[in-house]
This record gives C-alpha cells, sequence and structure tokens, in this order.
C-alpha cells in the first residue's frame, strides 16, 4: 500500500480541514436533533465510502485484525461522542463558539502524543497548550457555568478531546489498513453506536434536512475522513492539527455570513490565541 507523499499528505489535510469547517454549518442549517444529525451524517458516509471502496477496489474486509478491529471501535466511540457533543453545542452556542472550541483539541493531542506515543512535549507544546487555555477563557462574554455560552464551549471543548483521541488513536491503524477502509468501519460504528436514540428524529425530519445532511455526510465525513486519515499515514496528528487551525476561521466567517452572527472582540481575541497556538505545531519529519 503506498503512502502519499509529504507534499500531497500536506494538500490532503489542507482539504480536510476546509471540509470540516463546513461541518458546523451544515450542522446548524439542519433543523432535527443533535443525534439525528449524527446518525444520517454516518450512514451517508457509509454508503459513500462503501461506493469509494467499490469505485477504487479497495478492501473493506481484508487485513482485519483483532486489535485493528478494537482500535477501530474505540476511534468509532470516540468519534460519535465528538459528533454529538460538537452538534450539541451548536445548538446551544451557535458555530462561532463552537468551531473555537472545538479548536482546543491540539492542546490534547500533545498530552495523548506525550502518553501513548512517548512524543515529550516540548517548550514550544507547552507554550501552545497555555495560549489555547487563554483563548478558551476569553471566548466567552463572561466565563460562568451558568452563561449559556460557557455551556456550550464546554460542550465544544469535549468534543476537541474526543476528536484528539480519534486523531491520535488512527495512528495505529493508518499504516496497515486503507484509509476507506478505516473511515468506513469507524463510521458504521458510529452509526450503531446512535441508531437506539436518532432513528424516531432522522425518519421525521423535513426534506430540506435530507439535503444538509447528504452534505454533511458525503463530502464533510466519507471525503474528508479519508483525506484526514490519508495524511496520518505520513504526519503525525501534531502536525495535522496545524491546519485545522483553518477550521475555526472557514467556520466562524461563513457563519456571520450566513447566519449573521457576528464575533465579539473577546471571542476575536480567544479566536487568535487559539489559531496562533495551532500555527506553533511544528511541521512534522518525512517518514522513511
Amino acid at each position: 500500500m503506498t503512502n502519499p507523499t509529504h507534499n500531497r499528505a500536506l494538500l490532503y489535510m489542507h482539504v480536510a480541514a476546509l471540509l470540516f469547517g463546513l461541518t458546523g454549518i451544515f450542522g446548524k442549517l439542519a433543523s432535527t436533533t443533535p443525534d439525528a444529525i449524527v446518525l444520517g451524517r454516518a450512514l451517508f458516509a457509509v454508503v459513500a465510502l462503501v461506493v469509494f471502496a467499490r469505485l477504487g477496489s479497495h478492501p473493506l474486509l481484508r487485513q482485519l485484525t483483532p486489535r485493528h478491529l478494537a482500535s477501530l471501535l474505540m476511534c468509532g466511540a470516540f468519534l460519535a461522542i465528538h459528533w454529538l457533543t460538537f452538534f450539541h453545542a451548536i445548538k446551544i452556542s451557535g458555530v462561532g463558539i463552537a468551531t473555537l472550541g472545538f479548536a482546543s483539541f491540539p492542546a490534547f493531542v500533545v498530552m495523548l502524543e506525550a502518553l501513548f506515543w512517548r512524543e515529550h512535549p516540548s517548550r514550544h507544546d507547552l507554550i501552545k497548550v497555555g495560549l489555547v487555555c487563554a483563548g478558551l477563557l476569553l471566548i466567552p462574554a463572561q466565563f460562568s457555568l451558568e452563561a449559556e455560552n460557557t455551556e456550550g464551549l464546554l460542550w465544544a471543548v469535549l468534543s476537541g478531546f474526543c476528536f484528539a483521541a480519534v486523531s491520535v488513536g488512527n495512528r495505529l491503524t493508518s499504516g496497515h489498513l486503507h484509509p476507506v477502509q478505516i473511515a468506513c468501519w469507524q463510521n458504521l460504528v458510529v452509526s450503531l453506536l446512535v441508531i437506539p436514540t436518532g432513528t424516531l428524529a432522522l425518519v421525521q425530519m423535513p426534506a430540506l434536512d435530507w439535503l444538509w445532511i447528504g452534505l454533511l455526510g458525503v463530502f464533510c465525513t466519507g471525503l474528508a475522513q479519508v483525506l484526514f486519515v490519508s495524511s496520518l499515514r505520513v504526519l503525525n496528528a501534531r502536525t495535522a492539527s496545524l491546519f485545522f487551525a483553518l477550521e475555526p476561521v472557514y467556520g466562524i466567517l461563513i457563519a456571520w455570513w450566513l447566519f449573521a452572527e457576528q464575533p465579539t472582540l473577546r471571542m476575536l481575541i480567544g479566536g487568535l490565541l487559539i489559531i496562533s497556538a495551532v500555527l506553533m505545531v511544528r511541521r512534522a519529519p518525512t517518514p522513511a
């Protein structure tokens, strides 16, 4: 299985960040519940990924070992929690705060890679974590657990932690299984986990919601995840997080344009600190 070149992996990650940046927009446009959005998104993604696999003759069952299945199950569970908490944060506080709160995930990547991969953080990594924490404190108008924006921010931070866990966990399988295979199995796990709570709301959705969730599932999930996992065969999760600095920028600007969610000065300063922290992530060396 041929790995992409380093430059191509960087391009994949950039496009994936752009597609992921549209996730909050489609989530905002869909009027249904977060669990219905997650279920529909995962189901559309599975269908799209099966089609990708057929067209590209990529295996979906080959080379699966008990260890790989355990990793896919774990990452799929974290992915489900990541999506549920992210869309819940959007419903509570809007796209801007949810996206900026989610942007805390690079700090969690540093911690998890140090814990599981023994890649100890450098001084710059620790500065980055400090900037992220400072930025998160500035995002809400007032940092009180009773404030609605703060509640949404905390849900978004939990979403960021879960996405960091998925990013680090995918390194266990990204060098052994095909990216389409990994993304398909993880989305199948998400579907199975959310079916009990999301089915009723999903079947009762208005027709327009099916369009938004279909676009979300095929492009912002299926295609974006394949590009994301493909790049992790060459890049580590810290390098990948650099490109996700663009995600909150895309999300906030588009939400400002579409939904008149004008960011406050505190939010802009907090977002700038978070994005600055992400941009401090060092470029990974090209693996042999």
